[in-house]
């Protein structure tokens, strides 16, 4: 099989043009999947009431357990099939394809439907109480059966950004976007369905999606699309996806943890409106949070695909200007929390709720600790998802968890004890960020000078 244009674009294009080129789209997709996750939680708290926007929060454990297992298959299969393109294995490359869907499949069963036996009991366990269970049940129930549709769109979205077409990875998540937008105004706000509408508003729009998506991998000139004796299940292929996609896999599950801790103490201080302060600071905060890990996205095909070809140059060219974009945003994400934290959070509370001067209280605090050292998160998440996109899991697996295991857990756990609010809360996010940041770049320094130099130190760009 000969080599496609934008394979060619990949090995020879100057760095800069390609990490924007493939950044932008990337970029403009998580921003659009951030963008209409804040649309939703807006038309709750305008629609509903300050308990609806605490049984966001309160489900966003389920949340990121169902995000872990698309990012097991997803990022595993977009990792596995760059470095596969790299090294000319083209075979390899369909391979991974067809089982992406047979896994997604398969997990889109297991941690969508199974779940629905127990979904009440799961509910209060996560903290759910008589004020939020039903419109967190709601919610939930949709999300829950329509797991293997999330799973097809997301993943294959995935891989179709790996193997070339950013732009249309980002239209596809434009797509979702706009429809979520759309369908939960006539649900949520016209036919007043509350949870239940917006869940179907957002199960909805990635089932449109998912069509767009399919209807690429069937057209034969794409460089990755159907075809026949691709599909039988291989443990080969299945593994590396698997343990490329583990660490972004295992760092979700470990947020749910984190998360579940961080609700059951603001409950403790502050009842259900310290859940719906962290559901809209989270929100927020993870909009830039979304554009980064777009830039790493559009990264990731990069260092992968040069990565496979052996020029380690050009790998550490496009690790260094993502962590600079990345930097930048993460400081505007800073400056907004820390300047104009009232204007944001105001968009998320119905003047007329009667809890809504001490819902803004509970959120001004929190937006303004937790995005304290934000700048450094920026070139954290590019090195951890840096090591998992050059197929180093074990490296991305111990910068990922550390920040949360080792660091984050101890925080939430003491330093609540040294205040009489919930600061201490709040502070330990900022906390292990500003130490595990630091870690990240001393990590990546090593590496650098005692792996990549050392490989190829006359190579250029």
């Amino acid at each position: 099989m000969a080599k496609d244009a934008k394979l060619i674009a990949l090995e020879t294009h100057p760095i800069g043009r390609l990490l924007f080129q493939y950044s932008l789209p990337a970029v403009i997709g998580m921003a659009a999947m951030a963008v209409f996750n804040i649309v939703d939680s807006i038309y709750v708290g305008q629609c509903c009431n300050a308990y609806s926007i605490a049984a966001i929060a309160l489900i966003f454990p389920i949340m990121n357990l169902i995000g872990a297992a698309g990012t097991l298959v997803g990022l595993g299969s977009a990792a596995s099939a760059s470095i596969f393109l790299g090294q000319q294995k083209f075979d390899n490359a369909f391979r991974v394809l067809g089982n992406c869907l047979g896994l997604s499949f398969l997990l889109g069963v297991l941690v969508g439907w199974v779940p629905l036996l127990w979904l009440d009991g799961i509910l209060e366990f996560f903290g759910a109480d008589a004020d939020t269970l039903e419109p967190a049940r709601d919610f939930t129930r949709i999300l829950l059966l329509g797991c293997p549709v999330s799973f097809f769109m997301f993943n294959l979205n995935h891989l179709m950004r790996a193997s070339g077409y950013p732009r249309k990875a980002m239209v596809s998540l434009l797509i979702a976007m706009g429809v979520n937008i759309l369908a939960a105004h006539v649900f949520i706000y016209w036919l007043g369905w509350g949870m239940t509408g917006a869940g179907i508003a957002t199960i909805g729009a990635q089932g449109v999606a998912l069509c767009w998506v399919v209807a690429h991998y069937c057209h034969g000139r794409s460089i990755l699309h159907f075809r026949r004796g691709i599909y039988r299940p291989n443990l080969k292929i299945a593994r590396r996806i698997c343990s490329v996609g583990l660490p972004p896999c295992l760092l979700n599950i470990v947020g749910c943890v984190i998360v579940v801790v961080f609700n059951k103490l603001l409950i403790q201080f502050d009842g259900q409106l310290g859940l719906a302060g962290f559901g809209i600071v989270n929100r927020v905060l993870f909009l830039f949070v979304m554009v980064v890990l777009g830039i790493t996205q559009g990264m990731q095909p990069i260092a992968g695909y040069n990565l496979g070809l052996g020029n380690y140059a050009r790998v550490k060219a496009v690790l260094y200007r993502a962590i600079a974009a990345a930097v930048c945003v993460a400081t505007i994400g800073w400056l907004m929390a820390e300047i104009i934290p009232g204007v944001v959070v105001s968009a998320f509370i119905n003047t007329a709720d009667p809890h809504y001067n001490e819902l803004m209280d509970i959120s001004l605090r929190g937006m303004r600790y937790m995005a304290l050292v934000f700048p450094i998160v920026g070139s954290q998440i590019v090195i951890g998802n840096f090591f998992q996109s050059i197929g180093r899991p074990v490296m991305s697996i111990f910068l990922n968890l550390s920040r949360q295991c080792l660091v984050l857990l101890p925080c939430l756990l003491i330093l609540p004890r040294f205040f009489a609010d919930d600061s201490g809360i709040w502070l330990s996010q900022a906390v292990s960020d500003g130490f595990c940041g630091v870690v990240s770049i001393l990590v990546l320094r090593r590496f650098i000078t005692h792996v990549l130099d050392k490989q190829a130190p006359s190579q250029s760009i």
